[in-house]
């Protein structure tokens, strides 16, 4: 029976990235894939949702361009998939070589890669089975990162043709002349961006929050609400679904709403996007006393779960369901193994959501810090007082920035809406993790003209000596402080 240091199961992000810290290391590793190198961070997943996200603007700026004109852009389905097969292409045949050549240079030659299915027979055990033949494997160390996939309704039939999970979403025939999307969270909006930004598809949104996006702050909500009525999306607000199903190839489905009026529905296609659940089933977990939470996720300590030698990272834990968390887990788990880290923090990490305009955060929100009792400072900057922005035409947006309500105004979190908002986040990031308040900011001296130059007037806005004036530019820039459970001018003393 082969002997491991290490054995990784799932080859996604998480598990990819843990292989490879342990070859860092020198450790004799195994990673251990069923299905597809890369999983759902290439696969119906990240990557493939970006794609299609990238390609839809550059069709929406086109469609802006020729509004005007007789021309019209007429973007067929198979065009649309084959740039995202492209990019799936691109990015599974550098992984795939990466290993290839790993296994293949002499230092290496402890790094295998095994096909099959992993189920955990004791906590040093591993039964690899493919093709109803099984092979055992042992272990000092085992790292779950098995992912997670859609979540599914008992009450409504997902068969990937009429009714879709986001597993489902890329591989239908063409554009749906309409479509609803179950769910009004990151993922649904996201594919409510896509589509409606083609141009081919009549967008509805099934929300039974008053919102969409209800863990962000309403004016984040309000802004890319506000968008979706410009495209045409269609939002059930405060609506439940009381049936959905499929009749004659199409779907039919009933509303209930707020005052208790139903209403009848029918489109091409539906997206049921209600989150994803951890894959842990068939993994023996039980057996060997794994414990787990309510919701089906591992618990875990720093990645480590309750059985001291077997670690959970990525999907699998209840933190955030992340690729660059999920690679960040992998690392540590192995770094604990072999080394003495300091512990993850998450409170730095940001991300991304593709809308329009894309969305990055960071830290807390005003609602997030509001649930914590914390008393806070922020200042909320437009992207039409933004240079680059106005060169750009791109002037739909704005920065906000949280500080502590004291002198030091460290960095609670950020919240940036609208063009190259994914690429100003990561110094806040990096200031937030270092404990750093709003002088390093405000005596940054970024480059001109560009997007970032509005994180460094906000912080001037918040030391009290911005060059916009909020006085004079009242509706574009605001500062004020929220304590004692209320929100004032910043300029107002609370006793």
């Amino acid at each position: 029976m082969d002997h491991y240091d290490v054995c990784i199961i799932g080859g996604g992000p998480a598990g990819y990235a843990a292989a490879m810290r342990a070859i860092d290391y020198g450790k004799k590793v195994v990673l251990i894939e069923k299905n597809k190198l890369g999983g759902a961070g290439l696969y119906d997943g990240a990557l493939t949702s970006k794609t299609m996200w990238e390609f839809s603007q550059n069709v929406l700026t086109a469609r802006k361009q020729i509004d005007s004109s007789n021309l019209r852009l007429d973007v067929q389905w198979p065009d649309f998939m084959k740039t995202v097969n492209e990019a799936i292409f691109d990015r599974s045949f550098q992984l795939s070589c990466h290993l290839k050549i790993l296994q293949k240079e002499e230092k290496n030659h402890l790094f295998k890669m095994e096909r099959g299915t992993a189920k955990l027979l004791d906590k040093n055990t591993v039964e690899i089975t493919k093709k109803e033949k099984s092979k055992k494997i042992k272990s000092d160390y085992i790292v779950l990162a098995t992912g997670s996939t859609p979540r599914k309704l008992p009450n409504i039939e997902i068969d990937e043709k009429a009714i879709l999970s986001s597993d489902g979403i890329g591989h239908i025939k063409d554009f749906p002349k309409s479509m609803v999307i179950l769910g009004a969270g990151v993922i649904g909006c996201e594919y409510a961006t896509i589509f409606a930004n083609i141009g081919k598809t009549k967008v509805y949104i099934i929300d039974k929050q008053d919102r969409i996006l209800p863990f962000e702050d309403k004016d984040i909500s309000k802004l890319i609400s506000e968008n979706f009525e410009k495209k045409d999306i269609i939002i059930h607000e405060e609506s439940q679904l009381t049936r959905m199903e499929i009749l004659n190839g199409q779907v039919e489905y009933e509303l209930t709403d707020k005052n208790g009026t139903t209403s009848v529905h029918h489109v091409e296609k539906a997206l049921v996007s209600v989150g994803r659940i951890p894959n842990t089933k068939g993994l023996g977990l039980e057996k060997i006393g794994v414990e787990m939470t309510d919701r089906g996720h591992i618990k875990d300590i720093n990645t480590r779960s309750s059985v001291k030698n077997i670690f959970a990272v990525g999907d699998l834990t209840s933190h955030m369901a992340l690729v660059n968390v999920g690679e960040l887990e992998g690392r540590h788990a192995i770094e604990q193994m072999f080394d003495k880290p300091e512990p993850i923090t998450y409170t730095n990490i940001s991300s991304i959501m593709f809308l329009d305009p894309e969305v990055a955060t960071v830290g807390l929100n005003e609602q997030q810090a509001q649930a914590l009792s914390i008393d806070y400072r922020v200042v909320k900057m437009d992207y039409s007082c933004i240079a680059r922005a106005i060169a750009m035409r791109k002037t739909n947006g704005f920065f906000k920035i949280l500080v502590t309500d004291d002198d030091d105004m460290k960095i609670l979190g950020m919240r940036a809406l609208g063009e190259h908002a994914s690429s100003t986040i990561q110094a806040v990031s990096l200031l937030i993790s270092m404990n750093k308040g709003v002088d390093e900011l405000a005596n940054l001296i970024h480059p001109h003209p560009s997007i970032i130059e509005g994180i460094q007037e906000c912080a001037r806005m918040l030391r009290g000596n911005p060059i916009f004036k909020s006085s004079v530019f009242n509706d574009k820039l605001q500062c004020y402080r929220y304590c004692k459970g209320k929100s004032i001018p910043l300029d107002v003393l609370i006793n």
